[in-house]
């Protein structure tokens, strides 16, 4: 039998590796969400009125103004985004008034509905696809995972960057949080013996740079997911 020490050690080692790949699931499916959202197929008002009724919707977005309704999308579960692209023009035809939307969508959960710039518009240092992602149960799980990852970082002395690097590449690089739980403090696939080579630690000017790189491909790769499925939706 191991002595004590190592298999306390071993415990703290597992437990560790859980959460890592707890949160790491958490954020990856978040990631797809948000690009799958991103890249909504085309669809008829008639189309979302016969979702609605079959009970399919399980969330709405939408944009008003001035009494009428400008932009709709819709989800059928968390990977099928949708979008009324046969809305008519401002000035261009009667409209879709919040009055006919609201009476539409009466079979949808209150929760369900909200506005875009509830999800889409927000601004300022943090990235906005973890808490744009819908929430399930009532619970924001992506924002949450992306929150303990943060903070795990904050309390720990990263390998591969200082912990300004980190902080950059969580916020301006999107998806940092991935980044840090698959390679911190050793890359998640190595064996629980295996020690990685040493590096020289990334600045917080370096990390800086980073961001705005990993932001770029980031933004690209959500693109291109979403144009995928919506190829193969379409």
């Amino acid at each position: 039998m191991p002595p004590f020490p190592a298999v306390v050690r071993d415990g703290r080692r597992i437990a560790g590796l859980t959460v890592r790949i707890v949160l790491l699931a958490v954020l990856l499916a978040g990631a797809l969400v948000a690009a799958l959202s991103s890249a909504p197929t085309a669809r008829t008002r008639a189309e979302f009125r016969a979702a609605v009724a079959a009970g399919r919707v399980s969330a709405v977005l939408y944009r008003p103004h001035d009494g009428l309704v400008q932009e709709v999308e819709w989800s059928e579960g968390p990977l099928v985004w949708h979008r009324i692209e046969d809305l008519p023009a401002p000035g261009g035809g009667p409209g879709y008034t919040t009055t006919e939307f609201w009476a539409e969508i009466s079979r949808v959960p209150l929760d369900a509905v909200s506005l875009f710039g509830d999800r889409s518009d927000r601004s300022g240092f943090l990235p906005d696809w973890p808490f744009r992602v819908l929430r399930y149960g009532g619970v924001p799980w992506v924002a949450f995972a992306w929150g303990i990852a943060f903070l795990i970082m904050l309390g720990s002395t990263p390998r591969l960057g200082s912990r300004w690097a980190w902080i950059w590449l969580f916020t301006v690089g999107q998806v940092g949080a991935i980044g840090f739980l698959l390679l911190e403090p050793r890359p998640l696939w190595y064996r629980a013996d295996r020690q990685p080579a040493p590096v020289v630690r990334m600045s917080g000017g370096q990390g800086c740079l980073m961001s705005v790189g990993l932001a770029i491909i980031a933004v690209f790769a959500a693109m291109g997911v979403g144009l995928l499925a919506r190829l193969l939706l379409d």
